[in-house]
């Protein structure tokens, strides 16, 4: 099985729904990677405010940013090998990286939230 690893810009959150609008491509990916975990694909998202960590330790991630700027991220890299930069890989990318289906890989999340109303 693949290992991938997704280094992305700096941002708020990686889930698309903070700030003034909403991401799809953030929300269709974190789905994604929350489906591949569940499949036991080891894969991982290194946001460059939450995890710079990542960024310096990865001597890859280092070319790329001192050779073609931020403009490089997202970069997706499977089993140490860069395999897209620029945009986030699709579905069908990740299918045929890591031989899950893409049913699976898109399955869309059911998600509850919990509201904590105060009573005056």
């Amino acid at each position: 099985m693949k290992t991938i690893q997704i280094f992305e810009p700096a941002m708020c959150c990686s889930t698309g729904v903070c700030g003034p609008s909403i991401d799809a491509e953030l929300i269709r990916i974190t789905g994604a990677v929350h489906n591949l975990r569940k499949s036991g694909v080891n894969i991982s998202r290194f946001n460059l405010t939450g995890h710079p960590g990542a960024f310096s330790k990865n001597k890859t991630i280092q070319d790329l940013l001192e050779s073609e700027g931020m403009d490089v991220l997202p970069v997706t890299i499977a089993d140490g090998k860069v395999v897209k930069k620029g945009s986030y890989p699709d579905n069908q990318e990740l299918a045929d990286w890591t031989k899950v289906s893409i049913d699976e890989i898109g399955k869309k999340q059911q998600f509850q939230i919990k509201l904590n109303v105060v009573n005056n």
